[in-house]
């Protein structure tokens, strides 16, 4: 058996360093879009600052994705802190961060308080089914639907439900009608003037006409989706299509002139055309479109709960502003930053599919 010769131990061990550096570089590489996706551009530059690549110019990107946006919300919560006291309404002082955070928890806990009361109930009324069915009565079992006091929890859920089938009955109408005006300029011209007309259309506005219309033409029956739920969903779609019929019209309309006149060479049909050669060079911009259209959504949703009194978020600030509590400002200030923190998570969520489903995020 060979030797092992000492001296090449050192340019031995350098060398798999070298390689597992260069690995961990491209490992880095590879994941760091998905970190700027998620709003931590950071992480990566934390990564390659521990294996000492390039130290100063980590350092800066550390600096100004991390440190900076830490500062300022502290510096943010400070002035809450030093301002909220100087303001006094009729219901006392504006609450500070603090008194916010506190509501957090007291609203955690009851929702875990309903939801035990919840579990309680089914269980009482399942135990007493069960004895009348050892009765032989069983023409007086009945099961009734818990009718407790919605929760924190399950006002977001009920928004985030409402919010998603106005965003997918207004993406549903959008896009079609973008592409039929993007393809065609008399299709265009004729959806122009009423794109400019009801665009600006306030939610305040269409809430009364789609309730009425609503409460006329659905009953909405046993076990049926609620007309409240309806009626804020189509406020929703009604007022968020336009950035996504706009945005699908001007993808549409500026796509290479070569490859509409391929497909006219091969003779493809309409709709492979549409499918292969239209939606995927537009697809950047109907989604731009997408991200518009769900903030627009989202924004419109809690407006128009509050008008209507429809469960969800927009309910919950009215009811705590009317119920004039020492601690309705503090709950409402939560609904404010729950409002905010799901809108940002709802446009994180559209990037990522821009990222995942066009070419742009093939690159």
């Amino acid at each position: 058996m060979a030797s092992l010769d000492p001296a090449d131990l050192p340019e031995e061990d350098a060398a798999l360093r070298a390689r597992r550096l260069a690995h961990l570089q491209s490992l880095i590489a590879r994941i760091e879009p998905w970190f700027r996706l998620l709003g931590l551009p950071w992480i990566a530059p934390l990564w390659r600052l521990l294996i000492d690549d390039s130290p100063r110019q980590q350092w800066i990107e550390i600096w100004r994705g991390l440190i900076v946006p830490v500062l300022s919300i502290l510096g943010f919560l400070a002035l809450w802190a030093w301002a909220a006291p100087q303001v006094q309404t009729s219901l006392g002082a504006i609450p500070g961060p603090a008194q916010v955070w506190e509501q957090v928890h007291v609203l955690h806990q009851e929702a875990q308080n309903e939801a035990e009361r919840e579990a309680a109930f089914y269980e009482k009324q399942a135990t007493k089914n069960a004895e009348l069915l050892a009765a032989g009565k069983a023409d007086e079992v009945k099961d009734r639907v818990y009718a407790g006091k919605p929760t924190y929890s399950g006002q977001i859920l009920t928004s985030l439900k409402t919010v998603f089938l106005g965003f997918l009955l207004a993406s549903l109408l959008a896009i079609p009608l973008g592409i039929l005006a993007g393809l065609s300029a008399t299709a265009n011209a004729a959806l122009s003037p009423l794109v400019q007309v009801f665009k600006p259309v306030s939610p305040l506005a269409w809430l009364p006409i789609v309730t009425m219309t609503v409460s006329a033409l659905y009953d909405g029956g046993d076990g049926g989706v609620p007309k409240s739920f309806l009626v804020s969903a189509i406020t929703v779609m009604l007022c968020s299509l336009w950035p996504t019929l706009i945005n699908t019209a001007l993808g549409v309309a500026t796509i290479d002139k070569d490859l509409v006149n391929v497909g006219r060479v091969l003779k493809l049909s309409l709709w492979t055309r549409i499918t292969k050669l239209v939606l995927p060079s537009a697809l950047p911009l109907i989604f731009t479109g997408l991200r518009l259209s769900l903030g627009v959504g989202w924004m419109v949703l809690i407006a128009a709960e509050m008008l209507s009194q429809n469960p969800g978020l927009g309910k919950f600030v009215w009811d705590e502003f009317q119920n004039g509590s020492s601690d309705s400002l503090a709950r409402i200030m939560v609904a404010v930053f729950t409002i905010g923190l799901i809108g940002v998570l709802l446009d994180r969520i559209m990037v990522a599919l821009q990222t995942l489903l066009t070419f742009q995020g093939r690159r």
